[in-house]
């Protein structure tokens, strides 16, 4: 018969091996960063303004960049790795890739020492768990939210953006079919929202409901490719591309909704396009 301490031991590695399942708490009154900024983009970033926008947020081209290429799962990545090439292309002077799948590398003081003096961090597409197992709970994962403390940039496309969120949209390892899967903790940069990606592109419009029929708490963000949503404390921006698709329960119109027949709230969402501005907090359009 097995020893208490067995199945303890046992128990726990199960529970390490599925990935973090409470969510990571934030004193800050703020729903995004309190200082620093988010560039959370719907996968596909094709245009140089958005990179751009990203290297002018973290100070400009002298500024250290971190990029995060982990979510692709490759054996190997070069030097051009997680947009690293773009950024180095519009005039960024000083970008490092950084990458391990070993969280016992992550947590230490050697591996993550990029991260000290960045003002800038980019994560790759790819599978977000991988991101999690590489990362959460480690020193690299605590360095970037120190990113933001000091007022720098934390960026992602795709994979990239779903990591932004306290909930890990698609986090499943089987597929990312699966909205609520056996990854679904973020690494929290805004707080209480689930993040989608791909969306208009793929189809995925409906699929937020998953995810919020089991946390309806949370408010959905869904950002279509080569689309950007930018981030501080309460203020969120569309920037460039499509559109950004807001879950929050209620509907917003440029043409105003009175005369429409509307899905009740459970079932229903709305677009916000470039230039658009949204609260976090009160989560509502700002007209």
């Amino acid at each position: 018969m097995k020893s208490i301490i067995q199945y303890l031991t046992l128990a726990l590695t199960a529970l390490v091996s599925a990935g973090p399942v409470m969510e990571r708490r934030s004193t800050s009154p703020y729903v995004g960063p309190e200082n620093g900024t988010l560039v959370i983009i719907g996968g596909n970033a094709q245009d140089d303004a958005i990179y751009q926008r990203i290297i002018d947020l973290a100070g400009g081209p002298d500024a250290p960049i971190v990029t995060i290429p982990t979510a692709d799962g490759s054996d190997t990545y070069d030097d051009d790795a997680a947009a690293a090439g773009t950024f180095r292309r519009l005039g960024a002077k000083n970008v490092t890739v950084l990458h391990t799948y070993d969280p016992k590398v992550a947590d230490t003081e050697e591996f993550a020492a990029p991260l000290r003096a960045a003002k800038g961090v980019f994560f790759g597409g790819g599978r977000q768990w991988r991101l999690v197992d590489a990362y959460a709970g480690t020193l690299t994962e605590r360095l970037f939210h120190e990113v933001l403390d000091r007022g720098g940039v934390v960026s992602g496309s795709s994979a990239g953006a779903s990591i932004q969120g306290s909930f890990l949209a698609r986090g499943d390892t089987a597929n990312n079919q699966i909205l609520v899967g056996d990854h679904q903790v973020g690494f929290g940069f805004v707080k209480d929202v689930a993040i989608d990606q791909h969306v208009l592109v793929r189809n995925r419009q409906f699929d937020m409901f998953d995810i919020l029929k089991v946390r309806p708490e949370l408010l959905g963000i869904a950002i279509d490719e080569n689309t950007a949503l930018i981030v501080s404390k309460n203020d969120a921006e569309v920037y460039r591309g499509t559109y950004v698709i807001i879950y929050d329960g209620s509907f917003w119109s440029r043409e105003g909704s009175d005369l429409k027949h509307l899905p009740n709230s459970s079932s229903i969402f709305y677009f916000l396009k470039d230039g658009d501005k949204y609260d976090l907090g009160k989560r509502q359009v700002v007209v």
